[in-house]
């Protein structure tokens, strides 16, 4: 779950107890697998993710994880032969992030530990314990010379970042601090500031340090220079100033404004603009200018998208950024000095990961689109001057390809899969010739690989009219009619929401355990239809940014239903056996659907999901509570219950499994406490599925595998799937 700019709220195990005894048995039988192959099975695949590129070396890092055991693979040009520089072994729990090359490429940088997609730390800020060690586990920094030797251990520390001149810098407590590379000297604070500082920049020349230092209802952009001189701030202001990135020449500082926190209360149950400019900043004297401002109109709004603004200092002294104005979120240029914005990428596509080429001169992204039927449901990559349009295709095929990085000077790095193959490290020409796998190991001997289903792109129609998007997974054999043979059908809504489901494996690791499990369905005994409802990303910002959805209204209830229809309608499926699964967003959807309609869903799997908007102590509304000048709060916090599974328990019918771990960051594990007090009063049946000390997103894959199996056995318990 991540902060949106508007006011929904978007949501991104060693033991678990297993408190009803029934669902404990139940998941080793059908988890080991009654069809062609078991959950574990399809859960053991390679996940490659956090792909990262030196600014000037030949070298390229990303992590794979294998069954819950992460290690950091690096590749060095010309030839880019991956090999592992980690030695570790263990479903530990422990992430691995932050990859940092210094600018040589000589030596990498990685963080160990923590929880990076969290929506707020734990109390006390203590690093998550997924596999209950008795020892506290710390956020540590590593280093690895791509030259050989042993890995070491630097400091307990996060978000590095390495100058040109070999100094290390890094967050702890929210200030800056250097360590020396070699870990045998001690840590020392670099400078104080009295912010909460984040989002680290060297100089290109290494001897100046560019920092966000937030201050609650505004923030600026920090320079630091030298331990005998004061800091610098760029043009200091009542607004959010964001995204620094230096200019080649380190004279200047661009740098993304917003309006800071304060002003009467804007509705909560009406969209309105969120504005934003670019500016360009001084860094020796501290003045700054405007470079561009967004329209005051929605489609202007501040993009809350991938990387959000995107902001790129390239070639020709052009700024790069990304922004919906007609719709779509798309690439534009403006002169450094202020001018007009340049459409870079035209077309009805969304482009998502964003990089320079090595001279600045291009931007490489990936987008929904290309030439093969439903890459509107897919990723591809192009390439695109920064000072004109014109894009040009890299990649194309039925597969899918994502997170391009400059590997070289005429290297494109990314990571690629399809419907059957698992993410792996790629590389491709900067004109799209030469395109080749790394081949960073082989697939498990037991991947099934042959036995999963291509999904199907499919539409269908809202209640109020709207084209709702999905993909259907269902194996050819056995498509007839409504018959004693038809099979239950499973709706799959997904988190986030901003988020996109795909005709293949997912460039999130959780929603890569989302297909897998879906593939696991649709190959013993059900029709999956997983549902890209509105407030998804893919198919514009109109639809991203609905009237009326989440808290405001579940505007995009209605496409959930919608797609249970076309369930109930496609041959093969039994409509009188109709299911639900989904987990944060996806698990707020599922309890809606089993408390406003259980006639149509009659049971589901409720991963970590909302059930009551209105008791979220960080919601719109909480922030005017006790101000006299409160806006529709009282309107808005009443609109947000009557939007929650909790308004409509009384009608809640159908069981229901309840899966979350307690150390949950990203949504109270409260919400399923209170949950479950509700459904005992309502003497509606329900099973848990608690894991203690686990996360939102969970970090051992034995959790994953625990959560997963007991989602395919309890659909096949309540369905009389053998």
């Amino acid at each position: 779950m991540r902060r949106t700019a508007s006011v929904r709220v978007s949501f991104g195990m060693l033991f678990p107890v297993c408190l009803m005894s029934t669902l404990c048995a139940s998941q080793g039988a059908f988890g080991s697998g009654t069809g062609s192959f078991s959950v574990g099975q399809v859960l053991h695949y390679p996940y490659t993710d956090s792909l990262a590129a030196a600014e000037h070396g030949d070298a390229i890092a990303w992590v794979r994880n294998v069954g819950g055991v992460r290690n950091v693979w690096v590749a060095k040009g010309p030839a880019f032969a991956p090999r592992p520089v980690t030695p570790y072994t263990d479903d530990d729990g422990r992430e691995i992030s932050q990859l940092t090359f210094s600018p040589d490429g000589s030596r990498l940088l990685y963080v160990r530990g923590g929880d990076h997609d969290a929506n707020w730390p734990a109390e006390g800020n203590v690093a998550p314990d997924p596999d209950a060690a008795t020892e506290q586990p710390q956020v540590t920094i590593w280093s690895a010379s791509l030259g050989g030797g042993k890995l070491v251990k630097i400091v307990e520390g996060d978000a590095p970042a390495i100058s040109a001149k070999g100094v290390l810098a890094f967050i702890k407590d929210d200030q800056v601090w250097t360590a020396p590379l070699d870990g045998k000297g001690k840590p020392a604070l670099l400078f104080f500031d009295r912010g909460r500082d984040g989002d680290l920049r060297w100089s290109p020349d290494g001897t100046r340090l560019a920092f966000v230092s937030s201050r609650g209802d505004h923030s600026f952009i920090g320079i630091f220079s030298a331990k005998d001189k004061p800091l610098a701030f760029l043009s200091p202001s009542t607004n959010f100033d964001t995204s620094p990135r230096w200019s080649p020449d380190g004279a200047r500082i661009a740098f993304v404004r917003r309006p800071g926190d304060g002003g009467a209360p804007e509705p909560m149950l009406k969209q309105v603009p969120h504005p934003w400019s670019v500016w360009v900043g001084n860094a020796g004297d501290g003045t700054a200018h405007k470079a561009w401002q967004s329209p005051e109109t929605l489609a202007g709004s501040f993009p809350d998208v991938e990387g959000e603004a995107n902001l790129h200092w390239a070639a020709g002294d052009r700024l790069v950024f990304l922004a919906e104005l007609d719709n779509w979120p798309h690439l534009y240029s403006v002169p450094s000095a202020g001018g007009a914005a340049l459409l870079l990428t035209p077309g009805a596509f969304m482009v998502e990961h964003v990089a320079e080429s090595r001279d600045l001169k291009s931007m490489v992204y990936d987008a929904n689109t290309g030439a093969t039927k439903d890459d509107g449901d897919r990723r591809h990559l192009f390439r695109v001057a920064v000072d004109r349009a014109g894009p040009v295709a890299l990649t194309s095929s039925s597969g899918i390809e994502w997170t391009p990085v400059a590997a070289s000077a005429n290297t494109i790095a990314y990571v690629q899969t399809g419907p059957q193959a698992p993410p792996e490290a790629a590389i491709v020409n900067l004109d799209g010739s030469h395109r080749a796998n790394l081949n960073a190991g082989a697939l498990p001997a037991d991947f099934p690989v042959g036995d999963l289903v291509a999904p199907k792109a499919v539409t269908f129609t809202a209640a109020d009219g709207l084209t709702v998007h999905g993909q259907l997974f269902q194996t050819p054999a056995k498509a007839g009619g409504h018959d004693a043979s038809a099979k239950p059908g499973i709706v799959f809504v997904h988190g986030g929401p901003p988020r996109q489901m795909l005709l293949g494996w997912h460039y999130m690791d959780y929603y890569s355990n989302a297909y897998a499990v879906n593939q696991y369905l649709a190959a013993h005994g059900f029709v999956v239809l997983s549902v890209n409802y509105r407030l998804g990303i893919g198919y514009g910002r109109a639809y991203q940014e609905p009237d009326h959805a989440g808290p405001a209204g579940a505007s995009e209830y209605q496409d959930v239903v919608a797609g249970a229809h076309v369930l109930q309608a496609t041959p093969g499926v039994d409509p009188k056996r109709i299911g639900i699964w989904g987990g944060s967003y996806g698990g707020y959807l599922t309890g809606l659907a089993l408390a406003r309609n259980s006639d149509i869903f009659k049971a589901g799997v409720d991963m970590h999901g909302v059930h009551d908007w209105s008791s979220l102590p960080d919601m719109p509304f909480a922030k005017f509570d006790g101000r006299y000048e409160a806006g529709d709060r009282e309107e808005a916090k009443r609109t947000a219950f009557l939007s929650s599974p909790d308004a409509s328990i009384s009608t809640w019918k159908s069981p229901v499994l309840l899966i979350q771990g307690d150390d949950d960051r990203n949504v109270p594990f409260h919400q399923t406490v209170d949950l479950a007090r509700r459904l005992d009063a309502q003497h509606v049946t329900y099973e848990e599925l608690v894991l203690p000390d686990e996360i939102h997103g969970f970090l051992r894959h034995e959790s994953w595998q625990r959560a997963d199996e007991a989602t395919a056995a309890y659909f096949a318990k309540v369905f009389g799937v053998k």
